[in-house]
């Protein structure tokens, strides 16, 4: 029976990569953007619109949604508190109820910002209690619980709780990752520049391929268990392990590239920001693992080292970062 699979946000860094992983493995997949969509291959759905999402999945009939869409920087959703509760929380909870009600698995994807990451107390449990540090985590636990409530005691709602992304961009400014490769070209080029930099919250940055990756395997798994997913787990969480704060990452692509960084200022807790950030939010992996589903991810300083340095032989103005090649 052929599979099919519906991804909103799929044309933001994420969801992207989710189209390429179902479809290289054999699915049917079809994506739904708003802004940025660009049908027929990328359709045009208003999440805040319940018969627009209600006839599009009768048309399209999948099996499982892989809801990316959200308002994903505490930025700007400081800037837009509305537009960020009716996105990550009303459509998240609209999308669940079309979902449940045709018997469609929903994959949630959330953030490790549901968490107060406070000194000492990473790593966290999918048990563990949340505590998000600033709106844009009050939102993504506020959908997550939006789902789970909607779709309980049904085994159709599963939430996977994700740390910073970083991978193949259209622009550097989609990652709060790719977009630190700005940051270093800016210090090498004015020695004076004094690039303010992060040098005390630790991240986790992780490959969004790996993400899909695992997202595939967790759709496969819970679309075959059936009737048996009620007894299996609601809340999981994928991360990389390797621990790096900002400006160790522009470290690591100053070296790749051969740029000095003295026009860049490492900085301390920055305790008069106007978002709160978390110290250490690491996520435990042990729900997947216990599910068989491969944890192993790319290697941070590896992958950067082959994207940067086909930027520097010259050979980036005929690729594509976007490309997925």
């Amino acid at each position: 029976m052929a599979k099919t699979a519906f991804v909103t946000g799929a044309t933001g860094l994420l969801g992207r990569q989710v189209i390429r992983a179902f479809d290289h493995a054999g699915w049917t997949v079809v994506g739904t953007g708003f802004s940025r969509a660009t049908p027929p291959s990328i359709l045009k759905l208003d999440l805040e619109d319940q018969g627009a999402i209600e006839t599009t999945l009768d048309e399209i009939k999948p099996q499982v949604i892989i809801h990316c869409a959200a308002n994903r920087f505490p930025d700007k959703c400081d800037l837009d508190p509305d537009g960020t509760r009716a996105l990550n929380i009303a459509a998240s909870r609209r999308l669940a109820l079309a979902a449940c009600s045709r018997s469609i698995c929903l994959l949630y994807l959330s953030t490790d910002y549901v968490f107060s990451g406070r000194p000492g107390e990473a790593p966290y449990e999918a048990s563990s209690t949340p505590n998000p540090p600033n709106l844009y985590g009050q939102t993504k636990l506020a959908g997550e619980k939006a789902v789970l409530e909607v779709c309980q005691n049904t085994g159709l709602a599963v939430v996977l709780r994700v740390p910073v992304l970083y991978g193949h961009a259209e622009t550097n400014a989609e990652s709060a990752v790719n977009v630190l490769v700005d940051a270093v070209w800016k210090a090498a080029q004015d020695k004076d520049a004094q690039v303010p930099m992060d040098d005390w919250s630790v991240r986790y940055p992780t490959n969004t391929e790996d993400v899909a990756r695992v997202v595939v395997d967790i759709a496969s798994r819970y679309l075959d268990a059936d009737e048996a997913r009620v007894a299996m787990p609601k809340v999981m969480q994928f991360s990389a392990e390797q621990r790096l704060t900002k400006y160790q990452m522009c470290q690591i692509f100053a070296e790749i590239l051969g740029l000095p960084l003295s026009g860049m200022v490492a900085k301390g807790e920055d305790k008069d920001a106007k978002v709160a950030r978390p110290y250490d939010t690491h996520l435990s992996t042990k729900v997947l693992k216990d599910l068989g589903v491969d944890v192993r991810t790319m290697d941070f300083t590896d992958w950067w080292y082959a994207l940067l340095r086909l930027l520097s032989s010259g050979l980036w103005l005929t690729w594509s970062i976007g490309s997925g090649n």
